[in-house]
Formats: C-alpha cells, sequence, structure tokens
C-alpha cells in the first residue's frame, strides 16, 4: 500500500471591511493578519514531503496558497471544484436580526435549510470536493498534497467522509483560518481524519472570517 495525505487548508483572514458575504465575488484578497497566517501555515509544512500544491480560483486561496508553493519550489496548480459554495447572499451583510435575513423578500431562500435553499446543494459541494482531493491524491502518490479552499466546502467534506448529515449549525464548524483537514490515504482508501491549527483557533461565527 502507499501512504498519501491531501491536506485541505482553509484560506486565510480576507480584508472585508464592509462585513459582507463575499462568496465568489472577485477582489477579496488577504489582509495584513492573512497574510501572516499564510506565512505560519507554510513554515509548519516546511518540512513535510510536499509535491504537490492546487487552489481554489479566489484570489484569497491563490494568495495563502502562495508561500507554500515557495516554499517547496513548486508550481501552483487551480481547481475549480474547491471554490467557494454559491449563496443567493452574496455581497450582502447576512448579520443574524439585520442586513438581508430581516427583510421578507429573502424569507423565500430560507425555506430549507437541509439542502440548503438559499445555496449550493451540500451533496454537490461534497462530491466536487471529494472529486478534488482525489485529483490532489493521484497527483501526489506516496508524498503529500495542498488544496487550499474554503470554510464551507472543507467542511461539508469532512462531514460527507465521516458519515455525518451535511445540514449543520455554521457556528459549530471546527473550519479556523488557515487551519488543516489532512486527509490520509492507504492507496485510494482514506484511513484517517486529522484536524490541526497552526494559526490558532478562530471564531466560525465572525463575518469576513
Amino acid at each position: 500500500m502507499t501512504r498519501t495525505i491531501v491536506h485541505m487548508l482553509r484560506h486565510g483572514e480576507v480584508h472585508n471591511p464592509t462585513g459582507v458575504l463575499y462568496g465568489r465575488l472577485p477582489g477579496y484578497g488577504l489582509s495584513d493578519l492573512g497574510r501572516r497566517q499564510a506565512l505560519t501555515v507554510a513554515e509548519h509544512l516546511k518540512d513535510r514531503d510536499i509535491t504537490h500544491v492546487v487552489a481554489s480560483p479566489l484570489q484569497r486561496a491563490q494568495e495563502t496558497a502562495r508561500p507554500i508553493v515557495d516554499s517547496h519550489q513548486l508550481e501552483l496548480a487551480t481547481d475549480e471544484r474547491l471554490i467557494e459554495s454559491d449563496n443567493v447572499f452574496e455581497g450582502q451583510k447576512v448579520s443574524v436580526g439585520a442586513g438581508a435575513l430581516s427583510s421578507p423578500k429573502h424569507w423565500r431562500h430560507l425555506t430549507n435549510p437541509f439542502l440548503p435553499s438559499w445555496g449550493e446543494p451540500y451533496l454537490q459541494i461534497a462530491h466536487r470536493m471529494l472529486g478534488a482531493a482525489h485529483r490532489a491524491r493521484a497527483a501526489a502518490v506516496e508524498h503529500e498534497a495542498v488544496c487550499v479552499s474554503h470554510q464551507l466546502p472543507i467542511w461539508t467534506l469532512r462531514r460527507f467522509l465521516e458519515g455525518k448529515r451535511m445540514w449543520h449549525d455554521p457556528r459549530n464548524r471546527e473550519c479556523s483560518l488557515a487551519s488543516l483537514t489532512s486527509l490520509e490515504f492507504d492507496d485510494e482508501r482514506l484511513v484517517r481524519i486529522v484536524y490541526t491549527e497552526p494559526a490558532g483557533a478562530t471564531d466560525p461565527k465572525v463575518t469576513g472570517a
């Protein structure tokens, strides 16, 4: 059997002064703290056997990947399947009791939290993320790969792999900024999931995180 590890890395903190749900919108790069978090993760991984790095096409993911690519002298690949989930509230403020959620015109999007009705279906997210993880595994057989993605896609993939229901309370996600959800494979079989926070814990409820 061959042991391969695929690290699903959440991007660092984003510069989001207006506190909107930025989703797939262009132009949202890392904040100063986010750039430090990216460097911290790269330092954490510098002695690991990383042979492949791939990122979501969004700016914040590409910027988070760059220090890892540079430290291992690799080329950065892009996989559209690692992108943030689609959401009808993109570009709006969505704090509970305020913003878009307080407007009756948006309530029709809140009818089914199990799908969910406001965005990309959880199962679709899980399937595309699993495809991206296996592509990275195949590109780094017997070594390690890093996939830079986003909180909800990574968390949905983890719950899918652990056999848990995919609808959940976002406040309870274990996927901090610049955290690693590492998938360990023997050949093509997943044998273990390990979660670490090289840059420390962050609050999943904070807008812009």
